[in-house]
């Protein structure tokens, strides 16, 4: 009887091992960052002398005290800045160039998809661990770096840009007839809106594509074909329209507008989100913070060499477009000061992925000169982070935690950076020169860890 007892026990004590080890093993990995300094997307002081938890793809601590995680990896950051991944308002990951026109007659879907690819790749090694495509991609390439297939930034794709006959989303031939078929219209990367009923049919067709939120051309441009920047595209009732799709899958609009009243329009029909918006002034202010929405603005529209942008000065009607627009738009910087709204970061590049690298550090460097590291920063991550979750409940692919800061339950999209961002903007990988300027590397070099969901993508520490 002993002896039966005695084997009974050590069976059960072997058993609860087992089990033990069985949960040890399912447990989710952990990565412990130590001696960091922590910017945490929100405030301008740092964290001093911080650890930080990762528990899966989650934050699970923050603190100045020591953290007990004996099964993590450990990082030692040796005093090196902890920030959000950063966030980029509005790309075209798709859009190749060199001109709308050579996509709209030579460019197939394989063109387009390693184009994607790649600036998917190159964001990622810039910081940039979310994204929010502009118009030009489906839900194609999110599936794509979601499953692992090619590395690449959490996605919120647009699908085709909205926009009406001779309007900024119209990239047809010069002699396509209205309605005409188009290569960007097959492929889904743009469809042209002529009344409700084709914004209730190329909206809701979005969302089935893999949108995430909807973008309408309510103005011009200037590096286009058709389309006058002081175009007001769309009637109020399309516009309300696009706003309606988007709330049936509790969503919503960005809105490419340039014209103060073609903002008003969009923000009175409902628009949460303002891209550009270049004639942005104190009436416009008041407008969003009632409404509770978000601009975001490309600086390099403000840069003083503008006009030379081959896009630009080689072609007549973009010259006298450019010229007309700067002068009008002169007053953005002065009003964002006075009256400041949520901005998110915006580059708005088309065109190689050695080209948009080089634009995505100057847009960041024009950030710190007009607006300083503080303003900069939170405009790189926490700012994102609400704009992407205005895609709602339902369309959100990533509805479980927070973006853009770091705090205890957010996602763990995290960089390790040299020095101090806050006093020292360079390190986040910024470039004073734009066209002329010479390529860049594959990732700054003061990035020293990239790490987007619990994955470390990059790690350059000894």
């Amino acid at each position: 009887m002993i002896r039966r007892l005695a084997c009974a026990a050590m069976s059960v004590a072997l058993s609860f091992s087992a089990v033990s080890v069985q949960a040890q093993d399912d447990a989710p990995a952990q990565t412990l960052f130590t001696n960091v300094h922590v910017f945490d997307g929100v405030n301008e002081a740092r964290i001093e002398n911080a650890s930080v938890l990762v528990e899966g793809n989650l934050i699970k601590s923050v603190s100045t005290e020591a953290i007990d995680a004996p099964n993590a990896t450990i990082i030692d950051g040796e005093g090196r800045t902890l920030t959000p991944g950063f966030i980029e308002n509005h790309a075209h990951l798709m859009l190749m160039g060199p001109s709308l026109s050579a996509m709209e007659a030579n460019t197939t879907w394989e063109d387009f998809g390693i184009h994607g690819t790649r600036m998917a790749e190159m964001y990622l090694m810039q910081g940039f661990t979310t994204v929010r495509d502009a118009g030009g991609a489906n839900g194609g390439l999110r599936r794509a770096i979601d499953s692992g297939q090619i590395a690449g930034p959490r996605f919120y794709p647009s699908g085709a840009f909205l926009g009406t006959r001779g309007g900024h989303a119209d990239f047809a031939t010069f002699t396509s007839p209205p309605g005409g078929s188009t290569n960007f219209g097959r492929l889904n990367l743009s469809q042209e809106i002529t009344g409700v009923d084709d914004v209730y049919v190329y909206g809701r067709n979005n969302f089935r594509m893999g949108a995430t939120q909807l973008k309408f051309m309510i103005s011009g441009g200037v590096v286009s074909a058709f389309d006058p920047w002081q175009l007001l595209a769309g009637a109020p009732e399309e516009i309300a329209a696009a706003v309606q799709v988007a709330s049936e899958y509790e969503s919503y609009v960005m809105a490419h507008a340039y014209r103060k009243e073609a903002i008003m329009n969009a923000l009175n029909a409902g628009v949460m989100s303002i891209e550009h918006g270049f004639s942005f002034d104190c009436d416009i202010a008041e407008v969003m913070v009632e409404k509770g929405a978000y601009i975001t603005t490309n600086l390099t529209a403000f840069d003083p060499g503008l006009l030379d942008v081959p896009a630009v000065k080689n072609q007549p009607s973009s010259l006298a477009k450019a010229k007309s627009a700067s002068a009008t738009f002169a007053n953005y910087i002065p009003n964002m000061k006075k009256c400041p709204v949520p901005r998110g970061f915006q580059t708005d590049c088309v065109g190689s992925v050695e080209a948009c690298n080089i634009q995505i550090a100057y847009e960041k460097h024009l950030n710190n000169e007009f607006f300083g590291p503080f303003q900069s920063m939170i405009t790189l991550t926490s700012i994102g982070g609400e704009i992407a979750q205005l895609s709602g409940n339902f369309m959100n692919p990533y509805p479980d935690a927070k973006l853009g800061v770091i705090e205890e339950g957010a996602y763990a999209d995290i960089l390790l950076i040299d020095g101090n961002p806050l006093e020292d903007f360079t390190v986040v990988g910024t470039g004073d020169k734009w066209f002329g300027a010479d390529p860049r590397p594959e990732s700054p070099e003061t990035i020293r860890l990239i790490m987007k969901d619990g994955v470390v993508y990059k790690n350059t520490l000894n």
